[in-house]
């Protein structure tokens, strides 16, 4: 997360940590020295439980909620893995897989010009909630990049300066320079990673549909590719499963609007 840090960012972290007497409020007097190390432990170890205080759910983020945690356990709530869903109808599919590039596009392009990145994907870094709504589960793998405040170049002495809490995660090896991060670098990965896994294939499912398919999720995970091409085919994609998404009471969380706008 502090991999590209701007002062409104590091303000944000701070502001909403709620491991503190008097989160959100502006003059912070209880924010006490040993608050601050263990603030500064938990971004180092995991920034998970950070990450979900600082982007909430009930804020519109695609994260699950955070309700608390207890020395090492934190509680938040629950959902089913991605991975369940592998080989489903092509109607649970086509939505899981239209929600996932939605949620990635939403972390590129959102209202508080933060670009939130997937260094890495995992089949359970995403879940679905009883409704049927997509979230992600796992946030200890997303970058941050403050678009607002730009990119701040570092020197080399300041890329490979360590302290004591560089090495608790698990390795202490550099991480490459922010101008490195791709705009479609989320995308990529879920094109690369978890789509041919969630759009396999089916019986029923037409031919030239599935192939069209294919030939979108080859473009849009091809590293080769600009960024442009990634993202316009990307956006294709959704295009394509757009109109195959079901409207039924198993996805609660857009019917019975569904029935009534095609926008749901």
């Amino acid at each position: 997360m502090l991999r590209c840090p701007s002062q409104r960012l590091l303000d944000r972290i701070v502001r909403r940590y709620a491991e503190v007497l008097d989160a959100g409020s502006i003059l912070m007097k209880h924010f006490t020295d040993r608050d601050k190390l263990r603030l500064l432990y938990t971004l180092a170890v995991n920034q998970h439980p950070i990450m979900l205080q600082i982007f909430p759910g009930t804020e519109g983020w695609p994260f699950v909620r955070y309700y608390g945690s207890c020395g090492r356990m934190m509680v938040s709530a629950s959902t089913n893995p991605i991975r369940q869903f592998y080989g489903s109808s092509p109607e649970t599919t086509s939505d899981l897989a239209y929600q996932l590039l939605h949620v990635t596009q939403s972390l590129r392009t959102n209202g508080l010009n933060y670009h939130l990145y997937y260094t890495g994907v995992r089949d359970d870094m995403f879940g679905m909630f009883e409704d049927g709504r997509l979230f992600i589960t796992d946030a200890s793998t997303i970058g941050v990049i403050d678009k607002q405040e730009g990119l701040h170049q570092s020197n080399d002495r300041l890329q490979d300066y360590r302290d004591v809490f560089s090495c608790l995660s698990l390795n202490c090896k550099s991480s490459p320079p922010c101008q490195t991060v791709r705009e479609s670098q989320s995308l990529l990965l879920i094109c690369r990673d978890i789509l041919p896994k969630l759009l396999q294939p089916s019986q029923n499912q037409n031919k030239h549909l599935q192939n069209e398919m294919d030939r979108l999720i080859s473009l849009c995970g091809n590293s080769m590719l600009p960024d442009s091409s990634i993202i316009n085919a990307a956006n294709a994609l959704m295009a394509l499963l757009q109109p195959l998404r079901p409207c039924s009471p198993h996805f609660a969380y857009r019917y019975p609007e569904c029935k009534y706008n095609n926008a749901f």
